[in-house]
């Protein structure tokens, strides 16, 4: 390991290691999903969408402002589900992914 890399390593907050390790276990389950196909292809949706927060989160460029603003647009979205708005299973799947990811992180980065 280089040099830079340790250094790196040593710096890293527990919400970005927290991050790396939800990132490691999303991209297995998105390949997995994927390979398999068929009905696994709506939990690829799902955690495909939180791969770019956790990346983000784990490099250090987690903007809180921007994910709990965004957070709320997809409650409300969720939401209308009850007012008999048409949304297909796959944006069920990539809505609830990204509420379950912003809210995950939201939730860590509290704890920091």
């Amino acid at each position: 390991m280089k040099l830079e890399n340790l250094l790196y390593e040593q710096k890293k907050s527990k919400f970005e290691e927290f991050s790396e390790k939800r990132l490691s276990g999303a991209s297995k389950i998105v390949k997995s999903a994927k390979e398999k196909g068929g009905p696994a292809m709506l939990t690829y949706h799902h955690f495909v969408v939180k791969l770019s927060y956790y990346e983000d989160a784990a490099n250090g460029d987690f903007d809180l402002e921007k994910t709990k603003k965004e957070f709320k647009q997809n409650l409300k979205k969720l939401c209308k589900l009850t007012e008999d708005v048409e949304m297909n299973q796959i944006d069920f799947q990539k809505l609830v992914g990204l509420l379950e990811v912003q809210g995950e992180l939201i939730i860590k980065n509290k704890e920091k």
